[in-house]
């Protein structure tokens, strides 16, 4: 029986709108992008007759002329593809239809459905959504199209700007259906499910700037860590009236996602949060779904706050280097827009950039060689010229000039995901190896494309292992030809990528984080006196490593040479707490520390803050940064007067005149003013201890995880102590969790959600004994761990590995996730503005 292949299934789905999308000009916001991306749907639009793929969020004009299938009459159709609800991409939509006056028909899709429109509060369309705003968005289009006449004739103001800056959006209520009849301009609405970023056929996540990924998990309240994060699973959220909006959205997608694959879905929950989309999912189902032929599935939703500990880690998964490694792309949000008292959460871009540019220019000389900056020159210097003044000589010659000076960064490029290269799925391939099998297979893959090519390069390699040196001399050799280049740009991309994550910098912080880790998991088997006092160690050295790198003048010091900054000494915090609370019971003083070793951190702690108050975005010294700065620079400042020169002459003692006696009142002054310095400085003091208690309080929130989340409660899903043979830990919970699964072992907390059918054998034929058996999901051929709050490499790497060990490796197993998170996105949901301590 075939796998499921949801990167397929996507491109499928493109193939469907194929009469849509021909002979226009399609748009796509910036969570299509990323999954478009991911899948390599960009050339199948152009095969499907697109005459371009275009930014929604950056669109301009010149969009019409970028046509790559030669059609020479101007363009009268628009395809706009979204991610978001459709209120939050009505202002670019819209924006799109002014700019393109001569469009007669424009087609949206969105990948939030009709249900999901209605049951979120953000959005103010009802049940018939996309009628609804088929409606509204022609009624907008004529207003600002009737406005633009009398705004153009102002001087210096532009037609559009001064129209979107008056675009609000209210509720809608009695809006006539019919959108065909404005003027000439045909609006249609419809749904597309498959809007997701697949790393590989059996794993993926959602759009990071899409609504799904973007809604908040969790209402602030005592049970509650973050909007990012699903709360704990108390055993008390079992209100679905009151979900929070990621909730709905995420079991709206999943319903959706299971009608478009043709699965049935049986569907199991592990956690609050779970249980409520389980809930829901349940409540959407019908006869008519159900009664259908379709192949049978297993969905398992687990709570993010079950296994916090996992993310936060520095595993040993290539496929997390290079995204903590790497820079991502910026995102168009850059602020959270609170809706209905929840914030949006700014999930970090999936878009990871590969520095390639970086490594071919470390010798220009023989890479200028080549052409291809000048080809790439040429092409600045005639775009730049289109929109510039050509008698302006000095302003052109400029933009030449930058243009030279920064052509490598348009080498510069995205990982390549499911997109093949001569048949080969490069990410699909690295992401179920750790990093030094995966690094050799990048090596090996390099060295099959330098045959092929047929050139040699001399480089000394080791068999087995694999080092920036030798990948960075077989990719300049690969890309000394355009030719070769762009036929091997796949594995060239990866290739850098990698190269970058093994740099000597990266590697070195990631091994430093990874042995913290390790004495930290060590420490906790043994005391708690011990690992308090590790804990404290690392605070201390990471406070003195950036006070000598500031010294020093050098910021990125510390983390060259692989020392630990004070913001990472706090990820450890996180990761040594949850370790306590795993370990040793609770104290009187509520957390798993005595009250002399948690004094010692709370100590540390404020040291640390006080001799650099700059130590990053913390939630709790907002308001207090500048405050402590301006503290911190008084202090040097009458150190640096306590300090004079000997080389000064004394005027005083020079002057016989007995007026200095007048200065008196200047040292009462004097003394008044340090008297008061003094008690602000106390008072800052004060305030300080009083934003760590605040932190430390949060900290006891994260380590009584175990004791406080149902499933875990009685050890069967907690982690293990094991240190032999696995550099990386412990195993995450998805391992133990598939493991049990597959074996049929009873888990805690686990509760099947009955379909329609199901509950009516048990409320009704039951009585009869005509009950419905639960089902397993080792019974499943297909399986589908879906995990709300988000995943990482290392547990998709495991996932598998669970799958090979146990008695059915032939099952076919799918891993999914709100979003991908790494170490960094942890420490900001934990302790960044999205926090709830």
């Amino acid at each position: 029986m075939a796998l499921i292949d949801v990167a397929i299934s996507c491109l499928n789905s493109i193939r469907e709108i194929e009469d849509d999308v021909k002979e226009a000009i399609v748009y796509i916001d910036a969570g299509c992008t990323e999954s478009f991306q991911f899948v390599g749907a960009f050339s199948l639009f152009l095969e499907l007759g697109a005459r371009a793929v275009c930014s929604l969020e950056n669109m301009t004009s010149l969009d019409a002329v970028a046509d790559w299938n030669s059609k020479f009459d101007c363009a009268n159709r628009i395809v706009i593809m979204t991610s978001r609800l459709l209120n939050d991409a009505h202002r670019y939509m819209l924006r799109c239809l002014s700019t393109h006056e001569g469009v007669h028909r424009c087609t949206v899709f969105t990948s939030i459905s009709e249900g999901s429109h209605s049951a979120c509060p953000d959005s103010p369309l009802g049940a018939d959504a996309y009628r609804e705003y088929e409606t509204l968005l022609v009624q907008d289009y004529n207003e600002h199209t009737k406005k633009s006449d009398k705004i153009s004739k102002d001087k210096g103001v532009s037609k559009f700007s001064s129209a979107l800056e008056s675009l609000t959006m209210e509720p809608i209520e009695n809006v006539d259906n019919s959108s065909g009849d404005a003027e000439g301009l045909v609006v249609s609405v419809h749904h597309f499910p498959m809007i997701i970023c697949p790393f590989t056929p059996r794993a993926f996540v959602l759009p990071s700037q899409g609504s799904v990924a973007e809604a908040s998990l969790s209402r602030q309240h005592e049970d509650s860590l973050s909007f990012g994060l699903p709360p704990i699973s108390t055993g008390s959220m079992s209100d679905t009236d009151d979900v929070p909006p990621g909730a709905t959205l995420t079991a709206h997608f999943l319903y959706q996602l299971a009608l478009k694959m043709e699965l049935k879905l049986e569907i199991f929950s592990l956690g609050d949060l779970s249980k409520n989309v389980g809930k829901i999912l349940t409540d959407m189902s019908s006869l008519y779904d159900v009664g259908r032929r379709k192949r049978s599935a297993g969905l398992l939703l687990v709570d993010r706050t079950l296994d916090l500990i996992t993310p936060c880690c520095h595993g040993d998964s290539l496929f997390d280097r290079i995204f903590s490694s790497l820079p991502r792309a910026g995102r168009f949000s850059t602020q959270a827009q609170f809706k209905q008292g929840l914030p949006s959460i700014d999930r970090p871009s999936l878009d990871v950039q590969v520095p390639l540019g970086e490594l071919l220019n470390e010798e220009p000389s023989k890479i200028r060689d080549s052409g291809l900056p000048e080809g790439v020159e040429a092409f600045l210097r005639g775009w730049d010229s289109y929109t510039s003044d050509l008698q302006d000589v000095g302003l052109l010659n400029e933009s030449a000039k930058k243009s030279t000076a920064n052509w490598t960064e348009l080498l510069n490029g995205s990982l390549v995901a499911t997109e093949c290269f001569r048949g080969t799925p490069y990410l699909e391939a690295m992401i179920d190896r750790r990093t030094k099998d995966g690094s050799v297979l990048v090596k090996k893959w390099l060295q099959e494309a330098l045959r092929r090519e047929n050139i040699s390069v001399n480089v000394r390699s080791r068999p087995g292992y694999a080092t920036k040196p030798e990948l960075q001399a077989m990719i300049k050799a690969l890309s000394q030809s355009q030719s070769s280049l762009l036929e091997n740009k796949g594995i060239i991309q990866l290739a850098a990528a990698t190269a970058a994550a093994l740099d000597e910098s990266q590697s070195a912080k990631w091994d430093t984080f990874s042995s913290a880790e390790m004495m930290l998991n060590v420490s906790a088997g043994d005391t708690s006196q011990g690992l308090a006092a590790q804990i404290t160690d690392l605070i201390n050295k990471s406070a003195v490593a950036e006070l000598q790198a500031k010294k020093n003048e050098k910021p990125d010091s510390s983390s060259s040479r692989g020392f630990l900054s004070f913001r990472d000494a706090l990820l450890l915090t996180i990761v040594g707490y949850i370790l306590a609370g795993e370990n040793f019971p609770t104290s009187g003083s509520g957390g798993p520390f005595s009250w002399q070793e948690e004094h010692f951190l709370k100590e540390a702690i404020v040291d640390a803050v006080l001799e650099n108050p700059s130590v990053g975005n913390l939630k709790f010294l907002n308001g207090l940064t500048e405050e402590l700065e301006s503290r911190l620079n008084r202090l040097k400042s009458e150190e640096t007067k306590e300090t004079p020169c000997d080389d000064q002459l004394d005027i005083d003692a020079l002057d016989d005149d007995p007026w200095g006696k007048w200065g008196e009142d200047e040292e009462e002054d004097a003394d008044n003013s340090k008297a008061n310095e003094s008690y602000d400085d106390m008072q800052l003091k004060l305030d300080l201890r009083d934003r760590v208690d605040s932190l430390f309080r949060f900290l006891h929130k994260l380590s009584s995880l175990r004791t406080r989340n149902l499933p875990l409660r009685e050890g069967s899903l907690a982690s293990e102590n094991s240190f032999t043979g696995d550099p990386s830990g412990n195993k995450g919970l998805l391992y133990r969790l598939i493991t049990k699964v597959l074996s049929k072992d009873e888990i805690p907390g686990l509760e099947y959600h009955s379909s329609t059918v199901g509950r009516l054998f048990k409320s009704g034929f039951g009585r009869f004994g005509l009950g419905q058996a639960k089902p397993s999901l080792a019974d499943q051929s297909v399986i589908l761990v879906f995990v709300i709050g988000g995943i990482n490499g290392r547990e998709v790497l495991e996932a598998q590995e669970a799958v090979s060990e146990s008695s059915k490796p032939d099952i076919g197993l799918l891993i999914g996730g709100t979003t991908l998170l790494t170490p960094d996105d942890m420490f900001e949901l934990l302790l960044g503005q999205f926090s709830h301590f």
